[in-house]
């Protein structure tokens, strides 16, 4: 859409360089393992549930949670309505089990329950979801800032794909967090902003929104009926409390964090108020969808001509954003788009490294590594899945129905681990072959809802006949109740036998 104003391209070169600045000024505290991984376990609360709010807020919902609205209504919004519930199971569970252990990684104790494959699967399954996590949210912010900045989709790439890997390779996750606050305070202002930029271009004023908006059901929350093959509330609320749980307890991403916080309660309060604070954020995030609906059904005019029978609610968002802003406004939403983008990476890199050390480096190659040995160890491979999930991001300009098999991936990995780590805390006596057992049928029943849904090309026999939200919700399910019985009935068996 043309060359960015200069007023624009300062705002995002200063946030940018800004970013860098702040993540380089923690180099001097990041010189061994525990500062690295863990920020010598002294962060304040606030700044980590601030930083887990900045994770959550990727630049795929920035974009993408207004154009549903757009398009629908406010059904995607009941995914939000899960945080508390989820928030408080893992205030009660999950935070208390991983300060306890006082381990950074995710998975050592799935060694402990279950054994070494427990460990090394949910370690790969995590690693390889990072990388096309990373991929694919460096990959859709480019497809969405190239029209607005008139620079190419490969160069947005390397641009944050860089930017993000030198400041979390040189800060470690201290340089993350703080950088997480400031990307987080940015993304908000730029969301509040446009809200305000909307509501007073109305025609007749702000209450104009909310007339057109209820004349067209906009305001809806989904069916409340209990049909398991449509998006009804009921379906989107149980997905999103497996999602969150998924985060909350076996999600190396969060559980990292938990270890920097100062002391347990702020690791507590650091849970509470990255979830909590999401939930508004996400409603002005549906509500912009909301608004921009209102705004061009009142204008239409301002619709570019291609568009006269309508505009995709994916496009909607970025079109305002060029077309209607004022100088500088611009140029600090893009900011925000950005922020969202690489709050959301820089844990990955950090959090992969950390593994990395932890379960393979340490666990199987050399046990005794010194300090220096070690922080080799996390440079390395901080820089390795830097640029693994930018050369992602660029094999997905040539190759895009791959972000499809990925993100199928991906579910496919949150379930099975999910599962798993529910089994072992909930089932003291669940062995390691309870735990195969309930892996296996899991996987199985994840990988045929994910890839023969019901609107793939697959007999109809073969077609899962639920909604996709429901894949994690039943992998998860599965692996729980197969575990469980399997540990039931061999527990009778061997006392039926003596064993």
């Amino acid at each position: 859409m043309g060359t960015l104003p200069i007023l624009d391209g300062i705002v995002i070169f200063a946030y940018l360089a800004g970013v860098m600045l702040l993540g380089c000024w923690f180099v001097r505290k990041s010189r061994s393992t525990e500062e690295f991984m863990a920020a010598g376990r002294s962060l304040p609360g606030w700044a980590v549930g601030m930083s887990i709010f900045g994770t959550y807020v990727s630049s795929i919902s920035f974009l993408a949670n207004p154009g549903k609205s757009y398009d629908s209504d406010w059904n995607p919004f009941v995914f939000s309505l899960s945080l508390p519930l989820a928030a408080w199971i893992a205030t009660k569970y999950f935070v208390p089990f991983y300060r306890r252990s006082g381990q950074i990684s995710a998975y050592n104790h799935l060694e402990a329950r279950f054994g070494p494959w427990a460990r090394t699967y949910a370690l790969v399954c995590y690693l390889l979801t990072q990388i096309a996590r990373m991929g694919t949210i460096l990959y859709l912010v480019a497809l969405a800032l190239s029209p607005l900045t008139g620079w190419s989709i490969t160069t947005i790439i390397l641009v944050t794909g860089v930017l993000v890997t030198i400041y979390t390779l040189l800060g470690g996750i201290e340089a993350v967090i703080w950088t997480d606050v400031i990307q987080s305070i940015v993304l908000t202002a730029g969301i509040l902003v446009c809200i305000i930029q909307i509501l007073i271009r109305m025609p007749e004023g702000p209450g104009q929104v909310f007339v057109i908006a209820a004349e067209h059901g906009k305001f809806g929350l989904g069916e409340l009926g209990l049909s398991l093959t449509k998006s009804t509330f009921w379906v989107v609320l149980f997905y999103g409390l497996f999602i969150n749980l998924n985060n909350f307890g076996i999600d190396q991403s969060y559980v990292q964090r938990y270890a920097t916080a100062k002391t347990d309660r702020d690791a507590v309060r650091s849970v509470w108020l990255g979830g909590l604070l999401y939930l508004p954020v996400s409603a002005l995030l549906f509500f912009i969808g909301t608004a921009l609906f209102a705004f061009y059904t009142a204008q239409p005019e301002l619709l570019p001509e291609a568009a006269a029978g309508g505009i995709k609610g994916d496009a909607v968002f970025p079109h305002f954003i060029v077309t209607q802003l004022p100088a500088g406004a611009t140029g600090l939403l893009i900011a925000a788009v950005m922020a969202a983008a690489m709050s959301s990476v820089d844990s990955s890199l950090n959090c992969s490294a950390t593994l990395i050390l932890c379960d393979i480096y340490k666990r199987y190659i050399r046990p005794d590594a010194d300090e220096r040995r070690s922080m080799r160890v996390l440079y390395t491979t901080t820089l390795v899945w830097g640029l693994l999930g930018t050369g992602m991001a660029l094999a997905m300009i040539q190759v895009q129905s791959a972000l499809d098999a990925w993100w199928k991936l991906a579910g496919i990995f949150s379930g099975g681990m999910l599962g798993l780590f529910l089994l072992g805390i909930m089932s003291r006596s669940a062995r390691n072959i309870n735990a195969v057992i309930g892996v296996v049928f899991g996987v199985l029943v994840i990988s045929w809802m994910a890839f023969f849904p019901q609107t793939s090309d697959a007999p109809a026999g073969w077609r899962s006949p639920f909604h996709s939200y429901l894949t994690i919700v039943f992998g998860t399910t599965t692996i729980l109740i197969i575990g469980l019985a399997s540990t039931y009935w061999m527990s009778r068996w061997r006392r039926g036998h003596g064993a």
